[in-house]
């Protein structure tokens, strides 16, 4: 049965036998990893938000302090405000491309 399933396939075209059998590993390693649900996505937005918030929090914090310091033409916060907030951006990029790469390597290893 399954050989007979198996030729058909190939008949009508190995792309869509490989497609086919992809999406069946797929389902194969989502059904294996159970425990990445909804809470886990939940969880790795809070996770990509934070990473961006600390670095605005802090270099507007240090940006304050500057300020109360050593006043001048040029405001201390902003500039690091914004330093800050492009770090956590940065931080954020690198960790999903990252991510990305993880999944990447896991589907080409089934």
């Amino acid at each position: 049965m399954i050989n007979r399933i198996r030729r058909i396939f190939l008949l009508s075209g190995p792309k869509n036998f490989r497609d086919i059998s992809a999406n069946v590993r797929r389902k194969l390693k989502a059904k294996r990893q159970k425990d990445r649900g909804v809470w886990f996505g939940l969880g790795m937005m809070g996770l990509v938000g934070w990473s961006i918030v600390l670095p605005t929090i802090v270099g507007a914090g240090i940006g304050l302090w500057l300020d109360t310091k050593h006043s001048g033409s040029h405001s201390w916060t902003l500039i690091l405000l914004v330093a800050g907030l492009s770090i956590g951006c940065f931080n954020a990029w690198r960790w999903m491309i990252k991510e990305h790469h993880a999944i990447d390597d896991d589907e080409t290893d089934e």
